[in-house]
């Protein structure tokens, strides 16, 4: 019967309420795989997806390889766990002239064969039915994998597939997004995602000094992350009057300083109004004027109940672009439209602002009044 072997790997790290994040992980499944005809079985270390239509094998492979906590999969033959039964399966293999290695683990220590003997027992065999095949321990071209399990069956495999890994969605909490159209905040969503935090998501628009194009584009880049994070449930908040104010009454080298410092209040009265438990950048130290050691600190310091996640902190630009071009996000992430952000940029934005300053410079507006305005106008979007 064919059939599709999942493994969990950091599971295994917990203890006592294993079964908790467990339970997260065979839900999150179950739910990605909705719409499919499948059967679920739970074995110890296992999960097994049968039943599901040969030609829909494909496409529920891809399904999984988004699910975070899932660490491997494999498509695979389960067979009962004997001698006899997984040495005859052995035998219909048609190699020709390639390489190859037998790997046998072993779950079920009363096996009767240890692994290496049963490994080399079922080698002889492959070598028996294909005449021009060759052993090679080191770089085969045909990977032969026997895993027996404690439920008495047997799987026999090729190929392991490398999945998300990380915590089950879910399981650390809700938190917000701060989603520009950049690169930077799309992969952050995805990596705290995979550390098991479900996301919204809030984004700062500047219309009319940007465009329609550039509402599409955010609402593309969530729509690219729900594979991996499910529905997202986005708000839309106008930042023109912040910033035309900004423009008006503030030092230019303070500028974007003090319209972050805005956005980070606006973030966290968001996450209060809807139980969010932390507030999400996709941040970089030290990659522009904003992301210094000192600008950040100055911007975070408005927060003061919620922590803020900055996944990307350590990750260069490189590194960056690389997870957005795995997720898909890259592409979009690039069209030429620009966000609020980019909006009454000064020339010289200062790199190592104080808080003594900032408070200064808010001094000239009426900061309540503007987050008040802003959150008066928030439109919300699920985007699934």
């Amino acid at each position: 019967m064919k059939v599709i072997l999942l493994r969990f790997g950091e599971l295994y790290l917990k203890g006592d309420n294993r079964h908790l994040f467990e339970s997260m992980l065979i839900r999150n499944i179950k739910s990605k795989l909705q719409g499919e005809q499948f059967k679920f079985e739970k074995t110890f270390g296992r999960y097994v997806i049968s039943g599901y239509d040969d030609g829909r094998e494909k496409a529920i492979v891809e399904k999984l390889k988004q699910v975070f906590g899932l660490y491997s999969l494999s498509c695979a033959v389960e067979l009962p766990a004997t001698i006899e039964a997984i040495t005859a399966e052995v035998e219909k293999l048609q190699l020709g002239n390639k390489t190859f290695k037998v790997f046998v683990k072993r779950a079920d220590k009363k096996f009767p064969l240890s692994s290496m003997d049963f490994a080399k027992q079922l080698g002889g065999v492959v070598l028996s039915k294909n005449h021009q095949a060759e052993v090679e321990l080191y770089n085969p071209q045909v990977e032969i994998h026997i895993d027996i399990r404690l439920n008495g069956k047997a799987y026999m495999f090729y190929d392991t597939i490398k999945c998300q890994g990380g915590l089950p969605l879910g399981c650390a909490g809700r938190g917000l997004l701060l989603l520009s159209g950049g690169i930077d905040s799309p992969v952050a969503g995805y990596l705290v995602g995979k550390r098991g935090l479900e996301i919204e998501a809030l984004h700062f628009h500047s219309y009319p000094y940007t465009s329609e194009l550039a509402r599409d584009k955010v609402l593309t880049l969530a729509k690219e992350l729900v594979p991996y994070v499910g529905k997202i449930k986005l708000h839309m908040i106008s930042f023109t009057k912040v910033q035309e104010m900004i423009h008006m009454n503030c030092s230019p080298e303070y500028m974007i300083t003090i319209m972050r410092r805005i956005m980070m209040r606006i973030a966290e009265r968001v996450c209060e109004n809807n139980n969010l438990g932390a507030i999400v950048t996709g941040e970089s130290l030290g990659q522009v004027a904003s992301q210094t050691m000192q600008s950040m600190t100055v911007t975070g310091g408005v927060v003061k109940i919620k922590p803020i996640f900055r996944p990307c902190i350590t990750m260069d630009k490189e590194e960056i672009m690389a997870v957005a071009q795995a997720i898909g996000t890259y592409e979009t992430s690039i069209l030429p439209y620009e966000d609020c952000c980019t909006v009454f940029l000064p020339k010289n934005p200062v790199i190592k602002p104080t808080i003594d300053r900032c408070e200064r410079e808010e001094g000239k507006l009426n900061i309540e009044a503007l987050v008040e305005e802003c959150l008066a106008g928030e439109e919300t979007i699920v985007v699934e």
